[in-house]
């Protein structure tokens, strides 16, 4: 069965994703931090799981979604947080 590709957008960029894709690692091809710390460090996903909340970032406006475990869905609009 062939993985089908699609275009999200991760702040305002057009990344090429395909359905087997999480967020996560869709905000890192387009070299994209998911979440901003308190200190202005540009934050990436850690665990991989959910469990570290490094992940966070905004998906179709819905804030602190773990990207890590948030499949891509073609249209999905992904705002660093």
């Amino acid at each position: 069965m062939a993985t089908e590709s699609f275009i999200i957008k991760v702040n305002r960029t057009e990344v090429r994703v395909t359905t087997d894709m999480s967020v996560a690692a869709a905000m890192m091809m387009a070299g994209e931090p998911c979440r901003i710390s308190v200190r202005g460090e540009p934050r990436a996903p850690m665990c991989g799981m959910g469990i570290c909340m490094e992940c966070r970032a905004t998906v179709d406006g819905r804030k602190h979604q773990r990207t890590c475990q948030v499949m891509c869905v073609p249209g999905m609009e992904v705002v660093t947080e």
